[in-house]
């Protein structure tokens, strides 16, 4: 190799060498960063109700039974349409029509005596003042088959919205502690995620509590949202 070549090679080396170091030092400088996640929440009365309800009987005969539930199932529809409740706010859930097993019998086999039916729907009530009587009316029209009732708000977005608000401002004021904890100076922000929103109502009543006279308490709604925040560190 001439005396050139070689100067051109270590040349090259160094070069090489110092665009390594360079670059070394400038990831140790992109990951030096502060990562939190904060959360937020925000509360409000609620001012809707889902109330799961319908129909079950049994009886020998499949059709007769399921007949029977029918019937009982287009009172229920044709009473709540009654009390002003809109179609749109009216939903079959379940139509069920199963065998009824005989626990003994003289040879050892179970056979079928009987058919169980039942027609649940979940119903939406936008006037939570008509709550009671809808119960009542829908006890009346041959409704024996209460679910469960929770409640709701009819429009969550601006919930949401103070929630995600509350989220970000929490995660902010974490960063800016844990920086000035660690003597440093926070930079800017360099990735912000939402890590997840979810409305949090009261546990569902249950059948049990929503028996003629039972008090019901709407008590509040919350929408919980968290963030995750990246920001850079600064000297």
């Amino acid at each position: 190799m001439r005396r050139t070549d070689v100067k051109r090679f270590f040349l090259l080396a160094v070069v090489a060498i110092s665009l390594a170091g360079g670059a070394s030092l400038a990831g140790e400088a992109n990951s030096r960063r502060i990562i939190v996640s904060g959360e937020g929440r925000a509360e409000a009365v609620p001012d809707m109700a889902m109330l799961t309800l319908g129909v079950s009987d049994q009886g020998r005969e499949a059709r007769a039974v399921m007949a029977a539930v029918s019937d009982a199932a287009a009172r229920i529809l044709a009473r709540l349409e009654a009390l002003g409740v809109a179609g749109r706010d009216v939903q079959t859930r379940e139509l069920l029509l199963s065998p009824v097993w005989s626990d003994n019998t003289a040879d050892g086999r179970a056979r079928v005596v009987g058919y169980r039916a039942s027609n649940t729907v979940q119903v939406r009530l936008r006037d939570l003042s008509a709550l009671g009587r809808i119960l009542d009316e829908v006890s009346a029209a041959g409704g024996n088959d209460f679910r469960g009732l929770s409640f709701g708000v009819q429009d969550p977005a601006p919930l949401l919205e103070r929630a995600r608000r509350a989220a970000v401002a929490d995660a902010m004021a974490r960063a800016e502690v844990l920086a000035d904890a660690a003597g440093v100076r926070l930079g800017p922000l360099l990735e912000l995620s939402e890590a997840g929103a979810s409305p949090q109502p009261p546990g569902a009543m249950q059948a049990a509590a929503m028996r003629e006279g039972a008090p019901l308490a709407r008590g509040e709604i919350t929408i919980r949202a968290s963030v995750r925040m990246v920001f850079a560190i600064v000297q």
